[in-house]
């Protein structure tokens, strides 16, 4: 972008699609903030389409995370406390082994995902589709889990479709995991003290205390995707779910956050902006997940059919975000023109694995 103007573009675009009347395009550069400050921004800058007196109404905030027993507590709550401790501990170290060797050295295997050497530098396409956020919660429900871990899943299956797919395998054994297949991502994670979607006058607030500043507050943990093909499309979801409940018993977001904060000091942005591009560039794609407003507003009297957010820039051929608004959950791929021409067909397998997972899970309860 050009640094001698402001870090930002407003692009109208007077043109009708299959969905709306027009679109408004924003384009944002990464250093004014992450995605839970910048989609706090434009929520501050609409008004409910039911009242156009008022602010929208924000999701739910997550569960409280569980604090230590009091010491009133039984023995055996104790020991589990103190367990999970040094599980924490543990696991936080394995982690902050394997993100240092990533951004080091080890990098993942060639898979039709993974970008060759330049990938930043071309041409992206960005591409959408409309899922049913309901269809997520009924997942999410039936299998007793976050809708995180759904779309951890439902893109664990998406992925697996394409894969098997384009490498033109179909015998019996394709069934099971791959040992040999390194198939990893980068996960963009909020670390504020209270996750969730906020207000912009909580964020801009000044006070150090302030647990949901504006800024970029995020994290980066190296999430490994399962790619297999299964008769029962609900073992995607279960094996999304331990994967992430693995990363959620570590403390690698935070270590990342802080030791990069401490490598720019020490050393300066160019060998921080170093790490992360080796950690980027041995990694296969990009995830993330973002929440939105959770009923219909407007901007300047125009009612806003749908957001799709998404990212360029880095090195990755292959970036999935989803973006929920209302009672939708959009799905954004941002792709490389050369790599995957046939990105319309990837789009159609999320679209496709999420009705296969919907459905047993239906059948499930």
């Amino acid at each position: 972008m050009d640094h001698s103007r402001p870090l930002w573009e407003f692009h109208v675009i007077d043109f009708p699609t299959s969905e709306a009347a027009g679109a408004v395009a924003i384009r944002m550069h990464h250093s004014l903030g992450d995605g839970v400050s910048l989609i706090s921004l434009l929520t501050a800058c609409t008004r409910s389409a039911a009242d156009p007196a008022r602010l929208p109404a924000l999701p739910s905030p997550p569960p409280p995370r569980r604090s230590a027993p009091p010491l009133s507590a039984g023995a055996l709550a104790l020991a589990a406390w103190a367990w999970s401790l040094v599980a924490l501990a543990w696991n936080t170290l394995v982690d902050v082994a394997l993100f240092v060797a990533t951004s080091w050295f080890l990098r993942d295997a060639p898979t039709p995902f993974l970008g060759s050497p330049g990938v930043e530098f071309r041409r992206k396409r960005f591409l959408n589709c409309t899922l049913d956020l309901d269809d997520v919660k009924l997942v999410k429900n039936a299998m007793k889990c976050t809708v995180n871990d759904v779309l951890v899943g439902v893109t664990s299956a998406a992925l697996s479709r394409y894969y098997f797919r384009k490498i033109g395998e179909t015998s019996s054994d394709k069934r099971k995991p791959r040992k040999n297949i390194r198939m990893r991502s980068a996960l963009l994670v909020n670390i504020r003290k209270t996750p969730g979607l906020h207000t912009l006058t909580q964020m801009m607030d000044p006070s150090k205390d302030n647990a949901v500043k504006w800024g970029n507050q995020i994290g980066y943990i190296v999430l490994p995707f399962h790619i297999a093909m299964h008769d029962d499309p609900l073992e995607y979801i279960r094996q999304g779910k331990k994967t992430a409940d693995r990363k959620k018993r570590s403390l690698e977001a935070v270590f990342t956050y802080w030791s990069g904060n401490l490598v720019v000091k020490l050393l300066g942005i160019k060998a921080a902006a170093a790490l992360c591009y080796g950690m980027f560039t041995n990694t296969t794609m990009s995830f993330s997940s973002l929440a939105g407003p959770t009923e219909k507003v407007e901007f300047y009297g125009h009612p806003i059919v749908y957001i799709a957010t998404s990212v360029y820039g880095h090195p990755h051929a292959l970036t999935v975000h989803f973006q929920s608004y209302m009672n939708i959950m959009k799905l954004v791929l941002a792709v490389d023109d050369e790599q995957f021409p046939d990105s319309h067909q990837l789009l159609d397998d999320f679209a496709e694995s999420l009705r296969l997972v919907r459905q047993a899970a239906s059948e499930r309860s």
